[in-house]
């Protein structure tokens, strides 16, 4: 028998040749990338600090003063109630009293109104007005006419000259005879209410703190300053 005969071999196609695929280099990229994240996170810190850095410099700049904590009249002695501390940029235009002073500016008076809420300065503490311990303080009720329109500061003397009461009559000899006079100083002037009447705080002897106070509350004062400089 005759054995079979092999069938001749057939050569295999050769395989088509593969496209060239770019080579990609993502490694590159994501290295840009973290080193993008890496300096923007450099940048917020830097930005930060300086924002700390400012903050810690803006307030080592901030300085304790006194500052008014109620509103108190001109001429009336200052109390630890009416001051309080506050902290304040550091301005060379401004010359609040330092806070560590309080305890030496408890008992001056103002020589002006103090408001609540405003800095106290050296300037509205009361100096050279001729008030001390061995004076009085006597406020006086003057209706408008009653003494110089607005001309009455701090510091300024006068005379409290006594006027006759209403209705009061007088002959000529009392005319002749000077009035009755009281010599003080102005510690302050209170702001005019509606008619133009003001309080004027003066400061006088103790000698004539009683018969001013008087004659005061009788409304038989009138004030006449004395000039200036003497």
């Amino acid at each position: 028998m005759e054995s079979p005969v092999a069938a001749p071999s057939v050569p295999r196609p050769a395989a088509p040749p593969r496209p060239e695929i770019p080579i990609t280099t993502t490694a590159p990229v994501k290295r840009e990338r973290r080193w993008s994240v890496a300096a923007l996170c450099i940048v917020l810190a830097a930005v930060a600090g300086l924002g700390a850095a400012a903050a810690v410099t803006s307030a080592s700049d901030r300085t304790r003063v006194l500052a008014i904590a109620r509103d108190v009249p001109a001429g009336q002695a200052l109390t630890d109630a009416d001051l309080t501390v506050a902290e304040v940029s550091a301005d060379a235009a401004l010359t609040p009293v330092p806070a560590a002073n309080k305890a030496s500016i408890v008992g001056k008076r103002p020589a002006v109104d103090l408001r609540k809420g405003g800095l106290l300065t050296t300037s509205q503490l009361s100096a050279g007005t001729g008030l001390g311990d061995d004076k009085q303080q006597v406020g006086v009720q003057v209706k408008r006419g009653q003494a110089p329109a607005g001309t009455l500061a701090p510091g300024d003397k006068v005379l409290a000259v006594t006027t006759p009461a209403q209705g009061e009559q007088t002959n000529d000899q009392d005319v002749e005879t000077p009035p009755s006079t009281i010599k003080g100083v102005v510690v302050g002037v209170s702001r005019p209410d509606a008619s133009g009447t003001v309080v004027v705080n003066l400061a006088v002897s103790p000698s004539d703190g009683p018969l001013l106070a008087t004659r005061a509350a009788q409304g038989h004062i009138a004030l006449v300053r004395e000039p200036r400089g003497q």
